[in-house]
């Protein structure tokens, strides 16, 4: 983890529709509070199904129409270097909890947990939209939006 930034990683199952949507909504909050020096952005999946695809034309054509733009990120798969390297990993569901659980190192010092627990919902979870109808990438988008505001003041806080 790194001392002049904070970091930020945003965890789904293949990191093509959830976390790559929480991944540019939070950096454009972040570009727009004139933070990018101090904050990295970045997501990952627990599953190697889409490495190096472009998130779900249904997700970056619904974040395109509120002004997130998805289209320069690459899913990847997460790996334990990723809990030495990131201050905050957010999963968007149990069974990503779950799963990062595996690969984590004992005594991880970040904060590891629920996404929405930034949105005074700890216990929600943001829902996989991927074999879903248009509109599930729209929910998405709206719970994502309500976390990101919620971590963005958090960290603006320790900053």
């Amino acid at each position: 983890m790194s001392k002049n930034k904070i970091k930020v990683l945003f965890i789904c199952l293949g990191n093509i529709c959830r976390s790559p949507t929480a991944h540019g909504v939070f950096l454009h909050k972040v570009t727009e509070a004139g933070l990018g020096h101090r904050i990295e952005v970045d997501s990952a999946g627990t599953a190697a199904y889409h490495v190096d695809k472009a998130p779900d034309r249904r997700a970056v054509a619904a974040a395109a129409r509120r002004g997130f733009d998805l289209t320069p990120l690459r899913a990847r798969k997460a790996i334990p270097e990723d809990f030495l390297e990131y201050d905050y990993i957010l999963a968007m569901d149990r069974q990503n909890i779950e799963d990062m659980k595996r690969i984590t190192p004992a005594g991880y010092p970040g904060h590891f947990g629920l996404l929405m627990g930034f949105a005074g919902e700890p216990d929600v979870e943001v829902p996989d939209p991927y074999y879903g109808e248009d509109h599930g990438f729209e929910r998405v988008l709206d719970m994502v939006e309500k976390a990101s505001n919620g971590l963005l003041k958090e960290i603006e806080a320790r900053l």
